[in-house]
């Protein structure tokens, strides 16, 4: 339950500070704490694509809302930011806020 809702915290946080563009800005959204993992919300172009290349040195790797929403503590932690595109994001973001007026 903890993990989920650290990385809830995370993309929300993610979510009242960015756009579509984060990782051309270079902006990156991280969670506090041993095993954090960094995920950005960035454009799937090309363009947005060499820019993470160049500043992280892999290039990105998208996950699903569905994917963000089942990462556990336990799971390896990333060497490189997750990238999530707006549209999941704003996916993941309505699972978030369902599961918190739910509980």
């Amino acid at each position: 339950m903890r993990e989920f809702l650290s990385l809830a915290a995370l993309l929300v946080v993610g979510a009242t500070l960015g756009s579509a563009s984060l990782a051309s800005a270079g902006e990156q959204v991280r969670a506090a704490g041993p095993g954090a993992r960094a995920v950005l919300i960035c454009g799937t172009d090309a363009a947005t694509r060499r820019a993470f290349t160049r500043e992280h040195g892999a290039p990105p790797v998208f996950v699903s809302a569905r994917e963000a929403l089942s990462v556990r503590s336990s799971d390896p932690a990333w060497s490189t930011p997750r990238c999530m595109t707006a549209r999941e994001h704003a996916r993941f973001t309505e699972a978030v806020s369902t599961y918190a007026a739910a509980r």
